[in-house]
């Protein structure tokens, strides 16, 4: 069985890079996809970049995770801070 030829792309003089056909819908990629590079031992690898929930956000800047809170609990601290923040004294 003859083998396959690797899909190939070319260097642009403003260093850009086609992704292969087969390659983007190897890997879903579409207008807009986000690829993020590496190299190790002269190797480049490229992989795409997954999506970041809100959940992935916060636990980054705080540390953990949020706490499951209802659609009333939220709707109430949404209310007490905005009361807190516009209040007149």
């Amino acid at each position: 069985m003859p083998e396959l030829k690797k899909p190939q792309s070319r260097l642009t003089a403003q260093g850009q890079v086609s992704v292969p056909a087969r390659v983007r819908e190897g890997l879903g990629l579409s207008a807009g996809s986000v690829l993020e590079w590496s190299t190790e031992g002269g190797v480049a690898m490229v992989r795409r970049v997954g999506r970041n929930t809100s959940e992935d956000v916060h636990a980054a800047m705080f540390g953990r995770k949020p706490r499951a809170r209802s659609l009333a609990q939220l709707k109430e601290g949404i209310a007490r801070d905005m009361c807190s923040r516009h209040a007149r004294d």
